[in-house]
């Protein structure tokens, strides 16, 4: 008996460490998120694209703590020190985990909607979405909430497989970014005449530092999904690996050889790998990756040169919304066993998951940034924006040359 507890204990305590691994390299992607913008934006915003990522993610923390983990998993955390210890702080280790996933909601739309929007009203935004937008189809996906996956599948023979967020994270982020960017407008200056005027990263050397910082990160995101040792599978280190590489190959040719798209090609098929990683063939990852690779790179700059609202400055909604929803849908194509992969999954399934999870971020983004907006301007004035967010929100540039 005590031999049995002895190694009950240790595999508890194994557990624990191994999701805390886990949580530690997503929070670490939060600078990869950081970084990416501030290689993006114009010099005036750098310091503003530093300041959000950072708050954001505290904001999140509470919004999650407090309200958003108890509406995903009915569970919260309001009990004695000694309860909440049980089996190691595995739940508690558990928390932090996802938290990291939820607080990526605000990072993704911060890339989205930079440069002209006001610091307070998007922060405050930011904790409604954490505590309730996301939450609410985090929820319905990961625990089965009202209902959801037991009618997907008596109704097509699986429920909505989404391993690690194609769709629950990235697409609910990008869906939800598209609501604040429409709402907001397009930067004063970036159309003239019915053109495009494009605005240079300021800093390439950051923009590469932030997207290789996230696909590092990406590894424990997608592996340490499994959530447990039994469950660790090198198929989904493998198939996040061909995606990345599928990403970056399809970007550079179709990209022409721009840098911003090829380090965001990476991050493209990232993405798009999160949902079926633990089921396709790497082939049909690497597929799956290179697919995304190209929407990213086209879907970029044809809203940009057509949609004269839609000024989405780091491409979010493409990169996270588009390849999300792909990746979705390539969960249920290659995941199936007749294209090499593990089956058990229904692309019916896929696509029904996947448009409502477009539904609930754009309806509910439009909802919390409206209503948010009405209360207080969620844009910068005219002259705050000319001026650049960092002297007209935090009063200090990013370097002394600035001014």
């Amino acid at each position: 008996m005590e031999t049995t507890s002895a190694v009950e204990t240790l595999l508890q305590s194994a557990n624990t460490f191994f999701l805390l691994l886990g949580a530690i390299m997503v929070l670490a992607m939060h600078a990869g998120f950081a970084f990416l913008e501030v290689g993006t934006v114009r010099h005036k915003n750098q310091v503003n694209a530093l300041v959000k990522i950072m708050t954001d993610f505290g904001v999140s923390t509470l919004a999650y703590f407090f309200i958003g983990y108890s509406v995903a998993y009915h569970t919260n955390f309001f009990a004695s020190a000694s309860v909440l210890t049980a089996a190691n702080g595995y739940d508690l280790v558990k928390f932090f985990f996802l938290l990291t996933f939820a607080a990526a909601i605000p990072a993704i739309v911060s890339g989205g909607i930079a440069e002209r929007a006001r610091f307070y009203p998007m922060l405050v935004a930011s904790g409604f979405i954490v505590a309730l937008v996301y939450p609410f189809f985090e929820g319905l996906v990961w625990n089965g909430n009202y209902g959801f996956q037991d009618w997907l599948d008596a109704t097509f023979g699986a429920a909505f497989h989404d391993f690690a967020g194609s769709v629950v994270v990235h697409g609910v982020g990008g869906w939800i970014a598209l609501a604040a960017i429409l709402l907001l407008g397009a930067r004063k200056g970036r159309y003239r005449n019915g053109r495009v005027v494009a605005f240079a990263p300021s800093n390439i050397p950051f923009l590469a530092l932030g997207a290789w910082i996230l696909c590092v990160g990406w590894f424990g995101f997608n592996v340490m999904s499994a959530q447990t040792l039994d469950g660790i599978s090198g198929l989904v280190a493998v198939n996040s690996l061909m995606a990345m590489v599928g990403g970056i190959v399809v970007a550079m040719l179709v990209g022409r050889k721009d840098p911003g798209f090829i380090h965001n090609g990476p991050l493209a098929g990232l993405v798009a790998v999160c949902a079926g990683s633990d089921l396709m063939h790497p082939i049909g990852a690497l597929v799956t990756g290179g697919i995304a690779g190209a929407l990213f790179v086209f879907l970029f700059e044809w809203a940009q040169n057509r949609m004269p609202r839609l000024d989405d400055v780091l491409g979010v909604w493409p990169l996270h919304g588009i390849c999300g929803a792909w990746g979705g849908l390539a969960a249920g194509i290659f995941g199936q066993s007749v294209l090499g992969g593990l089956g058990g999954v229904s692309l019916m399934s896929q696509l029904v998951g996947t448009v409502i999870g477009i539904l609930v971020a754009f309806v509910g983004g439009l909802v919390v940034y409206g209503l948010v907006n009405v209360v207080s301007s969620i844009r910068l004035s005219e002259e705050e924006e000319f001026e650049g967010a960092d002297l007209s929100v935090h009063r200090i540039a990013a370097t002394s040359m600035d001014k």
